[in-house]
């Protein structure tokens, strides 16, 4: 999954694709550098960040989503939203998944559009408090089963709501609302989601930076190792901002791994 920004704001690639040809040109050399889908947000959800109105996020993604469509009748398009109007504009335009990081609290209303919608995917994400707040103190008395469980309950709640359970994945929200040791903990255990459909978005995550002194622009590597993790976890879809890199890293590993009979 390829990350597309269109904000002015996000922790690492803020303000570099607000005009749509840039966003839609970088969209299409995502695809073409090995991603399959290509997840398209207009709010920035870092630490901090303030949220916008439902007009003005709709407003970003609608251009952008239409001539991508055009341009890749085939690929698929996530919209990474909280909000029920956003999501639904954006199915009539062509989505094939909304990714909530709210698991469906933020907005009720998403549950609905999502069970009306079968054919479009939901990725239900999991985050102590909200953007603003939510790297103040993060606690856990145990983060990894504290977040499985949670995760596990949004599920639930999405296949009372009429979503089916095969369109479910689970995030663990790398980097919303925990600490490095959180994230490293959180990591260190994808293996307890054998059996859920995974998604995991750690690229250029701050964590990385504490543990190696980098900007977001200097994270590769680090981002690389998340994404060993990933594979050995069998983890369904991993979220990066290095395309090219991270497609040519999963083809070379699992080349290697088939050797070993081992992936």
């Amino acid at each position: 999954m390829g990350i597309l920004n269109l904000t002015a704001d996000s922790f690492s690639d803020g303000g570099r694709w607000l005009e749509p040809e840039l966003a839609v040109s970088h969209a299409l050399q995502m695809l073409n550098d090995g991603a399959e889908i290509i997840d398209i947000g207009a709010e920035s959800t870092r630490p901090g960040a303030l949220a916008v109105s439902e007009d003005e996020e709709w407003g970003r993604i609608e251009p952008v989503l239409r001539m991508l469509r055009e341009e890749s009748p085939k690929c698929r398009i996530s919209i990474d939203t909280q909000k029920s109007y956003v999501a639904e504009q954006a199915i009539r335009a062509g989505a094939n998944m909304i990714n909530d990081i709210s698991a469906l609290e933020y907005d009720p209303r998403l549950a609905e559009v999502m069970s009306a919608n079968p054919e479009v995917e939901l990725v239900l994400m999991h985050m102590q408090g909200r953007p603003q707040s939510m790297q103040v103190n993060p606690q856990y008395e145990d983060v990894v089963q504290e977040v499985k469980q949670y995760l596990i309950s949004r599920m639930q709640y999405a296949i009372s709501q009429g979503i089916s359970e095969n369109n479910i994945y689970l995030d663990p929200g790398i980097g919303f609302g925990k600490t490095p040791g959180h994230n490293l903990a959180l990591l260190a255990h994808l293996d307890e989601y054998k059996g859920y459909k995974l998604l995991l978005g750690a690229s250029r995550k701050s964590f990385i930076g504490k543990i190696i002194n980098s900007n977001p622009d200097h994270r590769l590597g680090g981002s690389l190792a998340t994404t060993m993790q990933a594979m050995l976890a069998g983890v369904s879809i991993i979220r990066v901002h290095d395309v090219f890199e991270h497609h040519q890293f999963i083809q070379v590993a699992a080349a290697i791994m088939k050797q070993k009979g081992a992936f």
